[in-house]
């Protein structure tokens, strides 16, 4: 026999003998290892879904039965006048935070006079403070404040500037402010805002309205992948959450603080209410408020035109700047916070600490769901060829595979049906397929987020990565 006949015959019985067999038997237990925690989390989610499901038809059939959901026109009115704080922190925004201060001042006409915008930068980023100042021109209620030191810093220690600010502004003008509102410099405000957090506020200490990404047009998959994202948590899991008494994570931006509760919360942590270590101080923020006596109320709430009332942003439209941004997140809720917030609260604080958690596993646990699909298809392959004779499947996974296909059909419905109520049946068939594009932003990003976090453990500080913002929401073009 020929050497070369020999090689091949010899290369085929490694293939068949070792290699299939050995890939044969990774993807079973890959496939057992990913099916079973997908499981597991699906149920947990489901969980939520009926939490969500019950609360709503039981409102529909008590609440609404006989009168539609409240406006904002339908809310009381306090006649109390007291005046808003709005904190606005900036570093390298002077593409946007002019026009960001210009739309506050058109949308709030009807508060003019009873809110001053306190905006934070740095002596070292003149062209924001040259953005700043132009706006301050045309409104007195706009407030240039300078951190004390050079930029970037994080964005909690220019917070905490803004609130050595307002205290020496309630000196200066005796006068207690009622609620500061957090924002970011390419937040777009809805007119109704101030009128919502006037009215609700003092009921319990917070108030969050829902924040609504707007998906630029050459970037469908990556900034609409946020649309999809936030439709579902800030209509359904933030609802949740208020539902079964669990602390809300503030989202940082279209959401106020009551004055006095931020004030306890400042004397807890050294005269700081935002706590400069921490790469996520707005989600922190909300959770420890329920050390000071707080509760966030989500305002779902409706204008007159029956549109919802809540802040427009954008959001990171690359691949590079979305992962940046995830891999913030992941580290300071999921790693750091696990460590900074531990698993304090009763039994609803700590499912939901769990829900926030459970990420950085779930995507590893994606992760081998993928692995286990390729090798699938390699197999799928071997045995078309008659290379590979898979074993026969028990009844068990059929079983399994069933119904993690029925969760998965349940899953994406779920979360198509949140984003068809908010922008439309086409961006609804869009977020199944973005369901991939998120996966797989979120593997990147822990795989970073880990790394990290692995250095910070051995003594490396962690870093806050700003995310960079370049157009407003107002300007973008919603057709592609």
């Amino acid at each position: 026999m020929d050497a070369p006949v020999v090689s091949s015959a010899m290369g085929v019985a490694l293939l068949t003998d070792w290699i299939l067999p050995f890939l044969g038997a990774l993807q079973r237990e890959l496939f057992l290892f990913s099916a079973v925690w997908i499981l597991i989390s699906a149920i947990d989610d489901l969980c939520i879904d009926i939490i969500w499901i019950v609360r709503h038809f039981y409102h529909r059939l008590t609440f609404y039965r006989y009168a539609l959901p409240r406006t904002v026109m339908q809310l009381f009115d306090p006649h109390d006048n007291k005046r808003f704080a709005v904190f606005v922190p900036a570093w390298g925004e002077a593409e946007v935070i002019g026009e960001m201060l210009h739309n506050c001042t058109r949308q709030w006409v009807a508060f003019a006079g009873r809110y001053r915008i306190f905006v934070g930068c740095y002596a070292n980023d003149p062209q924001t403070a040259a953005a700043i100042t132009q706006a301050a021109r045309t409104n007195a209620d706009i407030q240039i404040v300078y951190v004390e030191h050079d930029g970037p810093t994080t964005k909690a220690d220019c917070l905490n500037r803004l609130w050595r600010a307002l205290l020496a502004d309630e000196v200066a003008e005796r006068y207690t402010a009622k609620a500061i509102v957090l924002h970011d410099a390419e937040d777009s405000v809805h007119a109704d805002e101030l009128r919502v957090f006037d009215c609700l506020v003092t009921m319990r200490g917070a108030v969050q309205l829902p924040v609504i990404p707007v998906r630029t047009a050459n970037s469908r998959w990556v900034s609409g992948h946020y649309c999809d994202e936030f439709a579902e948590a800030h209509s359904k899991n933030m609802v949740v959450r208020e539902a079964i008494g669990a602390p809300l994570p503030l989202a940082g931006v279209a959401c106020a603080i009551e004055r006095n509760l931020m004030g306890r919360l400042a004397q807890l942590n050294g005269g700081r209410p935002f706590d400069t270590n921490s790469l996520t101080e707005d989600y922190e923020f909300g959770i420890r408020m329920g050390a000071a006596g707080g509760r966030t109320i989500m305002a779902r709430i409706f204008d007159s035109e029956g549109k919802l009332v809540g802040t427009r942003a954008c959001f990171p439209d690359t691949l590079q700047t979305s992962v940046r941004q995830k891999t913030r997140w992941l580290t300071g809720i999921a790693l750091a916070g696990w460590d900074r917030l531990g698993w304090e609260g009763n039994i609803a604080q700590k499912w939901m600490l769990f829900q926030d958690r459970k990420s950085i596993f779930g995507t590893i646990v994606v992760i081998a769901a993928y692995i286990c699909l390729l090798l699938t298809t390699i197999l799928g392959v071997a045995q078309a060829l008659g290379l590979y004779q898979p074993t026969e499947l028990s009844a068990e996974v059929i079983m399994l595979i069933s119904l993690n296909t029925a969760f998965l059909l349940w899953r994406l419905g779920v979360r198509a049906g949140f984003v068809a109520a908010l922008y439309g049946p086409r961006e609804a068939l869009l977020s199944v397929p973005r369901s991939i594009v998120s996966n797989v932003i979120a593997i990147i990003a822990m795989r970073q987020a880990c790394t990290n976090y692995l250095r910070h453990c051995l003594g490396a500080p962690l870093t806050w990565d700003k995310t960079a913002h370049h157009v407003m929401p107002d300007k973008l073009a919603h057709s592609d």
